[in-house]
């Protein structure tokens, strides 16, 4: 009786402490680049003793789950379709499984960092800690270096490779800051300044002539060159629909680059350009630091909150600055925020109860230049905002099927069309702009560029063809205005008892087809190449074409 005792009792002590046994330095590179990211030069080695706020996305338990339920909410045909997931909902399929916690804690406790000072978000599938560059170099078997923007002169704290023990694989989706090297201002606007096209007063001289909304045929051949509100509004059918769910309904901007939406501006932006909308304005959030300097307003946060409200008022806007410390000073130890601005975004997004409906971004990357664990990871953030019943639009990009001569960044230097992200991402809805519309009667564009293509690989996202301004070039201008048009669609769900649209794919690809007017000619080069050509339905070029606000809200209802 005694030997059995004794033996549970060494059965017990082996069970309850397994992670002891665990070995912390046995790696595996979790990714690499072969070189140094384009734009980036090595400064020199980052200081030891340099302090930063590191961020570790667990594996979240239920993921599979919250895409099955995504889907099944977004699918019109669907009995569970409409009926979106709460915030805690979202985040009880997110969160880590109880053996992913205690494995991980156990690896942050081995290096010195106490799990209890942690802080824990979205259900607890991001776990952010503060370390040194000598503890993380220990505990991702990586060597930080800081490195210099070219363009910006940004100094970064970052990784060309990193690693985890092999016993973390399975629990561990990403760790920030490594191998992502993109930061406030080395992200790219989607917008350009386009000085050889002389801007407007006004649009009075249009909108008079606008008498039959939503006959393209009425649609003043002025709006072939410079697009004003008045002309998109009769372009996509919203001139006559009067929000009744404001408030209720709202529509979300993210800002970053230091850019700020200035109201000054947007007074005269109305007056000019919406009298009806004079006196309208919007709600700044500032996001992990971000200013709101009334002062110094930038060009695309300006263009993004004036063609979001021109198309939506007097639905409310938000404006999200989102912000972050400064890229590291190299004269200074003292320690700073990742400058990840997704992450800092949607972390602050998803961690709020009640989320505006629609959402538009006009920022993005070269996708070759995100790693694919990060971009998996902020990926599947936006899956919780879809799953939460909000619609998210990104800009496609303004460099046809890609920029420069197109070559990988794998060491191959292969010639591939090169996408955007997150416009990549499958759970957004990407936008593109034509530049010129054939007048009068003829609704198709005679030339089409300005757009990315989604590759395979890690996307679905539908592509929307959207005309932009002639004085301000670029996506940046069919993003917000495609958002505005969701934002009333959303309103008028909401205000007939419905649920809001949520992630749109699902739909504009089934019941929404028909709401939208194809675009058969054009072509996007990049890449040396002419790129795609438009032609009959859905292509690589205009997507399913453009917006008819009436067909949709038939259809929607």
């Amino acid at each position: 009786m005694k030997w059995s005792l004794l033996l549970f009792a060494l059965v017990q002590v082996v069970v309850s402490t397994p992670l002891l046994s665990k070995r912390w330095d046995d790696f595996d590179v979790k990714h690499a680049w072969v070189e140094v990211p384009k734009g980036w030069e090595l400064h020199g080695p980052a200081p030891a003793d340099h302090r930063f706020t590191m961020r570790v996305g667990l594996k979240q338990d239920k993921f599979e789950d919250l895409v099955s339920t995504l889907y099944e909410v977004s699918d019109p045909f669907h009995p569970k379709y409409g009926k979106h997931l709460s915030k805690e909902e979202v985040e009880s399929l997110v969160a880590p499984h109880p053996e992913t916690v205690d494995i991980v804690d156990s690896w942050l406790l081995a290096h010195g960092v106490d799990p209890e000072t942690a802080e824990r978000h979205n259900g607890g599938s991001w776990v952010t800690v503060t370390v040194s560059v000598e503890q993380a170099s220990r505990m991702l078997n990586a060597t930080y270096n800081v490195y210099k923007h070219g363009q910006t002169d940004d100094y970064v704290v970052r990784t060309t490779s990193y690693s985890l023990p092999r016993v973390l694989h399975e629990h561990v989706d990403v760790v920030t800051p490594t191998t992502y090297f993109g930061t406030m201002r080395s992200m790219k606007a989607t917008s350009r300044i386009q000085p050889q096209i002389k801007p407007i007063d006004n649009d009075i001289e249009v909108a008079s002539k606008l008498v039959n909304p939503g006959s393209l045929a009425t649609v003043p051949s002025s709006c072939s060159t410079t697009i004003t509100p008045a002309c998109l509004r009769a372009l996509y059918n919203t001139t006559t629909y009067v929000p009744k769910a404001t408030a209720t309904n709202k529509l979300g901007v993210a800002g970053y680059l230091d850019e700020f939406a200035n109201n000054a501006d947007l007074q005269t932006f109305f007056r000019r350009f919406r009298t009806d909308a004079v006196g309208g304005t919007f709600q700044t959030v500032q996001v992990n630091g971000g200013g709101n300097d009334q002062s110094d307003p930038g060009v695309e946060a300006n263009l993004d909150i004036q063609y979001t409200e021109g198309i939506s008022f007097p639905t409310p806007n938000i404006y999200y600055s989102t912000g972050g410390s400064p890229p590291f000073n190299p004269d200074s130890n003292t320690p700073t925020n990742t400058n990840e601005p997704y992450l800092d975004w949607l972390n602050f997004i998803l961690g709020q109860s009640t989320i505006p409906q629609t959402f538009t971004t006009s920022y993005g990357d070269d996708e070759q230049t995100v790693p694919f664990d990060y971009a998996t990871s902020v990926c599947n953030l936006f899956a919780q905002l879809g799953a939460r019943g909000s619609s998210i639009m990104f800009s496609s990009g303004d460099d046809g099927v890609g920029a420069g001569d197109c070559s990988t960044n794998d060491g191959k230097n292969t010639k591939h069309f090169q996408p955007n992200f997150p416009a990549s991402c499958p759970f957004v809805t990407t936008v593109s702009p034509t530049i010129s519309r054939v007048p009068h009667n003829n609704p198709l564009p005679f030339r089409v560029s300005s757009l990315s293509l989604v590759q395979p690989t890690l996307a679905n996202s539908t592509l929307l063809d959207v005309p932009i301004p002639t004085s301000v070039g670029g996506t940046s201008a069919s993003s917000p205005t495609f958002a505005g048009v969701i934002s009333l669609l959303n309103d008028f769900r909401i205000s007939q008892g419905k649920a809001p649209l949520g992630f749109l794919n699902p739909i504009i690809y089934s019941t929404g087809t028909a709401g939208f007017n194809d675009i058969t000619s054009g072509s996007n080069p990049g890449c040396g190449t002419n790129g795609f050509t438009a032609g009959t339905g859905w292509d690589p070029v205009t997507g399913l074409g453009t917006p008819d606000f009436g067909k949709l809200q038939a259809l929607i209802g």
